[in-house]
């Protein structure tokens, strides 16, 4: 289902609304995060709705999509510092309810396995929210990773690498690798909400939109799972039909 807004504040609000309800309706939900520019507004909302009340969020669980390998949690450009600064922090959510992979792993084949093993020992997640990159990756399941794969560490294609070289100082301080849930722990989750804005996702957006289930195209598993919302601004919706 596609569910198009004006703007990208609207977009944000109404994905907000959408976690808010999923909290409200199962306060110890399990929440599979996204990161990226399109997330900030997203949480910024997420956190005044909440902060409104009566939505009591200390007794939900978090899993992140992904985590660069090779830096520490501190580091300013991790995605744990990220969802420090933009959603834990600012509702106070408890650390041990919280969880990204372990980037800093000795063992990572072991760290890989474990965190898709921890989510199904909770009973799976109650909705994944995804962004989408340029290449149709979610979460760091680059093109042509197989849509059966679990949690994995993946080397980073160089459209990836570019498009997230805005976040560091020096584009080439970007990780070459990161650790991300897999496809199929993703098409596990009950619901699943996929957000994009932007007219730089337009013509992502397009080809998936005509885009049969594809490797080469990693968000188009989504077209096999039942419960999918896809929430786009007028520019990212810009070249789909009608």
């Amino acid at each position: 289902m596609y569910k198009i807004f004006d703007t990208q504040d609207e977009v944000s609000r109404y994905t907000a609304e959408r976690l808010a309800a999923r909290i409200e309706a199962k306060p110890d939900a399990v929440l599979g995060l996204a990161t990226g520019g399109t997330m900030e507004p997203v949480y910024a909302r997420l956190v005044e709705r909440l902060q409104q009340g009566p939505v009591d969020a200390s007794r939900l669980t978090t899993f992140n999509l992904d985590e660069y390998v090779g830096l520490a949690p501190t580091h300013t450009q991790s995605y744990r510092h990220f969802m420090g600064q933009h959603l834990f922090d600012r509702l106070g959510l408890p650390g041990e309810k919280v969880h990204l992979p372990d980037g800093m792993a000795e063992d990572r084949d072991a760290a890989c396995r474990a965190y898709s093993e921890s989510i199904r020992a909770l009973g799976g997640l109650d909705l994944q929210l995804l962004g989408i990159g340029t290449n149709g990756h979610i979460g760091f399941n680059e093109p042509h990773t197989r849509f059966s794969r679990r949690t994995h560490v993946t080397p980073l294609s160089a459209q990836t690498r570019r498009d997230n070289g805005r976040f560091f100082r020096d584009p080439s301080e970007v990780p070459t690798h990161a650790m991300t849930l897999g496809i199929r722990d993703i098409l596990e989750a009950r619901e699943i909400v996929l957000v994009a804005t932007g007219a730089k996702k337009a013509r992502i957006m397009a080809e998936l939109y005509h885009s049969d289930p594809d490797e080469a195209l990693p968000a188009s598993a989504l077209k096999q799972h039942p419960n999918v919302t896809i929430v786009l601004d007028r520019e990212a919706a810009a070249l789909l039909p009608g």
